[in-house]
Parts: structure tokens; sequence; C-alpha cells
């Protein structure tokens, strides 16, 4: 097991985006702005689910890394931390999954 997280691959990300190193693909997604990361998380999320449908392990793997790491991208455009997320997260397990679910229907 390693010890690596994604609490470390959002630091790198960060670090990256602000670079503004022409040769950092993070840096330029970053800078091409939210249409462009959400767009493409979107397409990492549509070929991780293609991966688990072919039951494609490898490619499930492959494909999760790269989903995750857009998802950062997208939170770092949007100025949003991960640990928002996780906070989210962590006060929804406090119930079950489907009381939660219901409660979301009635936000709005």
């Amino acid at each position: 097991m390693t010890g690596f997280s994604l609490s470390d691959l959002e630091e790198i990300v960060a670090e990256r985006a602000r670079s503004g190193d022409a040769s950092s693909w993070t840096a330029k997604l970053y800078q091409s702005g939210m249409e462009r990361a959400a767009k493409k998380l979107g397409e990492e999320a549509v070929e991780t689910v293609i991966a688990a449908v072919k039951g494609d392990a490898a490619g499930l793997v492959s494909e999760s890394a790269d989903l995750l790491y857009h998802w950062l991208v997208v939170l770092a455009v949007a100025g949003i931390p991960m640990a928002e997320v996780m906070a989210e997260l962590e006060r929804r397990t406090s119930q079950s999954g489907i009381a939660e679910k219901a409660s979301r229907k009635n936000e709005g």
C-alpha cells in the first residue's frame, strides 16, 4: 500500500495550477477555466463507467485515477478545497443513505 493520498494530489494540482508552466497539463487546464476542466471531468467519468461495465479492471483503475485527478482540478478552478467535500461526506454518514438522499430532494 502506498502512502500517497488524495490530499497529496490536491497539493500537487494546486502547485502546478499556480505555476503557469506552459509544459504543465494541469496549469493549461486550470488556466482554460471551468468549462474545459468540467468537460474533461465528464469525459473521464464516462470512460470510467465504460471500463466498469466492460469489466476491464486495469482500465477501471487507470480511468479512476484520471477521474479523481480531473475532479481535483475542477475543485481547484472553483476554489473549493477537497476538505469541504470530505466534510459533506462526513455529515452524510450520520444518517442512512436513503434518509440522506430523501433530504436532498427536499432542498431544491
